[in-house]
């Protein structure tokens, strides 16, 4: 019986020499994942176990969702992470001013590669499934252990085969294919399994939205999602990651628990309506609805890819003066490469604020918080009640292109509207 790429990579790190869906096994782990909010608690249940970290330099812990600090609570948070990092010399800690977006800044940091497994205590770890690799969230006590011991227990997950066909449409990207995906089964239509990403229309995929497509397996309710690696992922990696790594690829009788086929060439630029990214319809039927907030930016679409979609559409253009527009670079050096691109020279000619990498409005942190009755269009994850601010105001997911649209017309566009 064949394996699919996650159940090779299980396998491989747990010394099997095949396992299958349903199985339970300890796996070694290449990373292990922290942030100003489940780093603590992480840490005091390492604390608990008595000994070293199993590898300082294979842990990673990125202080990116209430910092810059916010208040004392969140300075105190990252007070306890960063004592951590000193006392056991995390190689990689990044301080302010260094740090980033964790889910940007680590595969663009190189500590991620195909065929590793990385676990963090936060849910959009899938993200790194665009490498090839197999990344997961996991709670706080199993990170705070895996800090320890390097390893830690799964359950094989059972896979969906997903097969993209065809050619993207201009101005439809991965946040369409992945809302879509969502749309079609739903926020638990994959819970606990492996989303796989394969087909000719892999081809069409730049990283960033094959990142973004992994970043919200989550979504779906998947364990993760993974794709296949080809020249534009060697591209990424080449002068990115140094040391020696080996692509996993699924065997042609591999088994799957079913078969989605989505062709590119019927996409159009959605959105996801409150209060569930399973939500999803088209942008240009939305009926104009108005909103009062913006957002460009988060673990989802903060990378350059992202900010020259959305300066492309606001290049010579304002935003709608009932609207404020919040532009969040994922990572420093994205930031830089924005500015030497004059994308932010657009963004605040066009009325836009730009902010520091932090993950501060996605989760309703700072940066952006809704009161009651406000709508945003953001380009983040979730969309649930209360997500980015009060439990009465409204958050609609999109992708970059309809984000910066919406931005200038005042209500949910389609980037065909304004680009017309």
């Amino acid at each position: 019986m064949g394996m699919t790429m996650t159940e090779k990579i299980l396998a491989q790190h747990a010394g099997r020499d095949a396992v299958q869906a349903g199985d339970l096994l300890v796996a070694q782990v290449d990373l292990v994942l922290a942030n100003d909010i489940t780093g603590p608690p992480a840490i005091a249940e390492f604390e608990k176990i008595g000994r070293p970290v199993f590898d300082k330099d294979k842990i990673a812990l990125v202080p990116d969702h209430f910092s810059p600090c916010k208040d004392i609570k969140s300075a105190t948070m990252c007070k306890r992470m960063r004592d951590f990092a000193r006392q056991h010399e995390i190689t990689n800690y990044f301080e302010v001013g260094r740090m980033g977006i964790e889910h940007a800044l680590l595969p663009d940091s190189g500590l991620v590669a195909p065929g590793e497994i990385i676990i963090g205590a936060d849910s959009h770890t899938c993200t790194y499934g665009a490498l090839n690799a197999l990344s997961t969230g996991m709670g706080q006590t199993d990170i705070g252990a895996a800090m320890a011991s390097g390893t830690t227990w799964f359950k094989v997950p059972a896979t969906i085969k997903v097969e993209l066909t065809g050619k993207l449409p201009k101005y439809v990207k991965g946040k369409d294919i992945i809302l879509t995906l969502i749309g079609m089964i739903g926020v638990d239509g994959a819970r606990y399994q492996s989303l796989e990403f394969c087909g000719d229309g892999v081809a069409e995929l730049e990283m960033s939205d094959r990142f973004t497509i992994c970043n919200m397996a989550i979504e779906a309710g998947g364990k993760n999602g993974i794709f296949p690696v080809d020249e534009k992922t060697i591209a990424y990696l080449n002068g990115r990651v140094s040391r020696p790594w080996t692509a996993v690829t699924a065997d042609a009788d591999a088994v799957y628990d079913r078969v989605i086929t989505i062709k590119l060439d019927d996409l159009v630029p959605v959105v996801s309506y409150p209060h569930l990214p399973e939500n999803t319809h088209p942008a240009a039927e939305s009926g104009h609805i108005k909103i009062d907030q913006v957002v460009v930016g988060s673990c989802t679409n903060g990378r350059l890819e992202d900010l020259q979609q959305a300066a492309e559409v606001m290049q010579g253009r304002k935003v709608h003066p009932h609207v404020r527009a919040i532009i969040i670079p994922a990572t420093q050096e994205i930031y830089k490469e924005a500015m030497r691109l004059g994308y932010i020279d657009t963004f605040i000619d066009a009325g836009a604020a730009v902010s520091t990498p932090t993950c501060g409005p996605c989760l309703g942190g700072y940066m952006g918080i809704l009161a009651a009755g406000e709508r945003a269009v953001s380009t983040t994850n979730r969309n649930f009640r209360g997500r980015m601010g009060h439990v009465d105001s409204e958050v609609y997911l999109a992708s970059p292109y309809v984000a910066a649209a919406s931005a200038i017309t005042g209500y949910i566009a389609s980037p065909e509207e304004v680009m017309k």
